[in-house]
């Protein structure tokens, strides 16, 4: 306790407030005249105790001042830090293609794909004699709706392949990423399409082409097709060419099986893509699908029959330039 000039006690916490060992007095004189002994040291104690106390609140508030400014300062410049080190990274993402297509090295130089476009991939099932299973690659947005396509591209498959082979080789993922929908199916007795005997004739083959586009709200799109199925592709191409935007046989069988003329009344843009050490189909195929007047040749060198997975850099770039000039 601390004891003033006039008899009022407070507490303090400061040690300065105990009596000195050896009092003193402060003469004063009382409203009777007599004077008044009062020790000194409550009088010129209790004024350095109030002192003190203030002095040390006040530098209390303002080192909590400083405390709380520096954190603030602290956090601000964490914060600008970790947006300098992300911005880059973040402006460079939304500018590359899909990670799939980068990490197949397949980006076509001649055909850069377009900004904001991601890749979604899904697959299905057409009911009906026989079912049919496909894959399907589509340009969406950042948001995750759908894109309007620049074309679509129905791929087919050889013998010892299946629809996944195009999602395995990247070919779907880079069309995606360029602007175009990828329908690629497993024809009947291949992959997850069971096989039919209603399929033995090549009306047959055209009837089941044409009901897997107009089921999955295809329109005039681009048809590749390698080797075996040309089986379907043929047929469908000799018959409907001119539903097709374009056609792309890749080294396929039974095109001795049509004339020149028949070849030379159709129109439709064509690549003719074979290797250069494929010696039969590929040699063959080419040969006669020359014969078409609006046709280009893609010969990949040092490629055999399935051309396509040996030399799928050079495909992928032959098939991105088709696509490009047609309008």
């Amino acid at each position: 306790m601390c004891l003033n000039a006039v008899g009022c006690v407070w507490k303090c916490n400061t040690s300065i407030c105990t009596a000195p060992t050896r009092p003193t007095t402060l003469q004063r004189t009382g409203s009777d005249g007599e004077d008044i002994k009062t020790p000194d040291s409550f009088v010129l104690v209790s004024v350095p105790c109030l002192l003190l106390s203030s002095v040390s609140d006040v530098h209390f508030v303002k080192m909590n001042f400083l405390r709380n400014r520096l954190v603030v300062l602290v956090l601000v410049l964490a914060a600008t830090l970790l947006l300098y080190l992300l911005l880059p990274s973040i402006r460079q993402g939304s500018m590359e293609p899909s990670l799939e297509a980068q990490r197949m090295g397949l980006m076509a130089t001649s055909s850069p794909p377009l900004t904001n476009i991601n890749v979604t991939v899904r697959t299905g099932q057409l009911p009906g004699d026989p079912p049919l299973f496909f894959r399907e690659a589509l340009p969406v947005d950042t948001a995750g709706k759908q894109i309007l396509p620049r074309l679509q591209v129905v791929l087919l498959h050889g013998q010892a392949f299946t629809s996944k082979t195009w999602e395995d080789l990247g070919t779907m993922a880079l069309l995606a990423a360029n602007g175009y929908q990828a329908l690629a199916m497993d024809l009947p007795g291949y992959g997850k399409s069971p096989d039919s005997d209603a399929l033995k004739t090549d009306q047959n083959r055209v009837d089941l082409l044409s009901r897997f586009m107009e089921s999955l709200g295809v329109r005039a799109p681009v048809l590749l097709s390698p080797s075996m199925s040309g089986l379907y592709s043929l047929p469908f191409f000799m018959k409907n060419h001119e539903q097709l935007h374009g056609f792309i046989p890749v080294a396929p069988v039974g095109t001795r099986g049509y004339t020149p003329q028949q070849y030379q009344s159709i129109q439709t843009p064509t690549l003719v893509v074979y290797g250069s050490l494929d010696t039969n189909l590929g040699a063959q195929s080419h040969k006669n699908l020359i014969q078409l007047p609006n046709h280009s040749v893609l010969k990949l060198e040092g490629a055999g029959h399935v051309c396509y997975k040996d030399k799928p850099r050079e495909f992928h770039q032959g098939l991105m330039e088709f696509l490009s000039k047609l309008k």
